[in-house]
């Protein structure tokens, strides 16, 4: 993609959330020194914050404060954070690399990964329930418990569930996008709802637009790292390619192959664009969101 404007803007923000969150995150001097010192590899230094870079711009297009926008930032990113730990340990995933460096249980240990990401997800809830995060404390009720159902076993945790439970399996195209809606989804969408409340009231049909383009993004970031397992070089990636197939798990390559896969996140772009014409220019950072999550390469 090339919009000058928003990357830049991106940069910024992306620059912005590292300072943020490695102020965030306790000093690798603080004890106990060693999980703190995991908690930061895990988090600081690299990743591309596309959840922190939704925030920011729902957040912007609800007239949030950049406080608020920060905090809730901050939140989903750890909550982002700890997941990778854990689908990386040797029970999940068991992967080797990720953001282009080794994984956190092989530059520490499983029982310290194991507790990295315990503790990155609970530093998250603590963030957005003690730090103001909204302009009331109703709203900032609702971000905490919007949080809490996308990372949970009717969100990203159960998406994972069923992730391992259909190794081998072909399942149909509705039963591997609500596999995604959660695994994948669910975190991406409370990534644009948190920055939404975080800001002025939002009515029910601003709402509904917001939730829906989030649900469209969310399957289509996930139809791209299909595709992009399936065509790119660890190199590239950062983390291990050909993963999917080397384990027998479905995709939408797998489902579909990687023409029509293309295609359904072409038909998924579109369609998050369509929900946002209520807004105007308000959500051009949003729309250009969509596209850098559609066209990216690694």
């Amino acid at each position: 993609m090339n919009n000058p404007e928003f990357l830049a803007w991106a940069n910024d923000r992306q620059q912005h959330i590292e300072t943020v969150l490695a102020q965030l995150i306790p000093s690798q001097t603080v004890l106990p020194q060693r999980l703190h010192d995991a908690m930061r590899y895990a988090t600081l230094g690299g990743g591309k914050r596309v959840r922190p870079l939704l925030v920011y711009a729902s957040g912007t297009l609800m007239q949030a404060s950049p406080a608020h926008q920060d905090i809730a930032a901050a939140a989903v990113e750890l909550i982002h954070a700890y997941s990778l730990v854990h689908d990386d340990l040797p029970c999940m995933d068991n992967d080797t690399l990720r953001r282009g460096k080794p994984t956190c249980h092989i530059e520490f240990d499983e029982s310290t990964a194991l507790l990295a990401g315990d503790a990155l997800q609970t530093l998250a809830f603590d963030l957005l329930s003690n730090q103001p995060a909204a302009a009331s404390p109703t709203a900032q009720l609702k971000m905490v418990g919007l949080l809490a159902q996308a990372a949970g076993s009717h969100g990203m945790a159960g998406g994972q569930a069923i992730d391992l439970a259909s190794v081998g399996l072909q399942l149909s195209l509705p039963e591997l996008e609500q596999m995604h809606i959660l695994k994948t989804g669910a975190l991406i969408r409370a990534s644009v709802l948190l920055g939404a409340h975080a800001g002025s009231s939002i009515n029910d049909s601003e709402l509904r637009q917001l939730d829906h383009f989030a649900k469209c993004i969310g399957l289509a970031f996930q139809v791209v790292d299909d595709i992009l397992d399936a065509e790119s070089t660890s190199a590239t990636l950062g983390k291990t390619a050909g993963k999917d197939a080397e384990q027998n798990k479905p995709t939408y390559v797998s489902l579909l192959g990687l023409r029509d896969a293309k295609a359904h996140a072409q038909a998924l772009l579109a369609d998050a664009q369509e929900s946002l014409t209520q807004f105007g220019e308000r959500a051009n950072h949003l729309l250009a969101l969509a596209d850098f999550i559609v066209a990216r390469k690694f």
